[in-house]
This record gives C-alpha cells, sequence and structure tokens, in this order.
C-alpha cells in the first residue's frame, strides 16, 4: 500500500503493475531451480500430478490470474466447445507465462475452475498432453464452480510459476 502520497502529483509506476518497468535483463534472468516431487500417496502420479511440490533456488514467483477461452481483446470465444475452451485457456495461460520469461515447466501450482466437471473430463488428456511435454506435474487442484465471471465459459486455469 502506498501511503503519504499526493494524489495530485504523478507517481512512479509501481513494480509489478499494469506497466512493464523492470529491465528485460531481469526477466530474461535465468535461475537454477531445484523441483521435489512430494507424494506421500502414489494415485496422484498416475493422474499426472504431484500432491505438493517442493521448489529451492528460485528467485521470481509468478501468479497468474484465470485465464479463460477469450481472444486479445477479451471477446469470450469457442461457445460450447469445451475442447477448444480449454486449448485457448492453456494457450493464454501459456502467454502469460511467455511473457514473465518462462515456460510451462516453470509451473508449481496450477487450478483448474469449471463450470462442469463432467463434461470437462472426457478432454482432460489436452491440459495432461501439455504438461507432459514440459517435463511437468505442479501440485493441482480441479473446482467444480456454479459460474465463471465471464458467462458462457466453462474452464478457467489459475497457476502459479517459480523459476
Amino acid at each position: 500500500m502506498r501511503q503519504g502520497l499526493n494524489p495530485a502529483q504523478p507517481q512512479p509506476p509501481v513494480q509489478g503493475g499494469s506497466e512493464q518497468n523492470w529491465s528485460r535483463t531481469e526477466v530474461e534472468q535465468n535461475v537454477a531451480l531445484e523441483r521435489t516431487a512430494i507424494n506421500p500417496v502414489t494415485w496422484s502420479t498416475e493422474l499426472g500430478f504431484d500432491s505438493g511440490v517442493l521448489v529451492a533456488g528460485g528467485t521470481r514467483t509468478l501468479y497468474c490470474s484465470g485465464q479463460t477461452a477469450t481472444g486479445p481483446d477479451g471477446t469470450p470465444m469457442h461457445a460450447g466447445d469445451v475442447a477448444a475452451q480449454l486449448t485457448l485457456s492453456i494457450d493464454n495461460l501459456e502467454a502469460v507465462l511467455t511473457a514473465a520469461g518462462m515456460t510451462a515447466a516453470n509451473l508449481v501450482r496450477l487450478n483448474v475452475f469449471t463450470t462442469d466437471v463432467d463434461l470437462l473430463m472426457p478432454h482432460y488428456g489436452l491440459l495432461a498432453s501439455w504438461l507432459g511435454a514440459a517435463g511437468v506435474a505442479p501440485a493441482t487442484t480441479m473446482l467444480g464452480v456454479s459460474r465463471l465471471a465471464i458467462p458462457g465459459q466453462v474452464i478457467e486455469l489459475e497457476g502459479t510459476a517459480v523459476g
């Protein structure tokens, strides 16, 4: 929270806000990341995710807001097509990761929100394939919700990445 500022005077941007005021060198810096899967049970690994992920050595953490199947201007896309919505949601999450100099391999946490778990499950392989191709099994939670913020959307992906 910024206290004691005169609203009449221009203020410097807050790092991490909507203005990109960090240097490109900081964004592109590679740091060794040690990731240890924590699995007190094995059923989660059989489904392609870890119960927990212990991360050491990372200096940057990216908290991605929920990504849905929207076009570049925010227009909802692919009404009624769960597979297409999931694919575009993945693409949009990947775009956020890329903009921060990260990839899916940096994901340590993934929340999957859906308005219809039963409708999503036949298409879950799309998400599992994307994560598998990146060689990552982030701690994952799938939640059935009554609706998402954007009407007509069936899926929303929210991730945390470290790198």
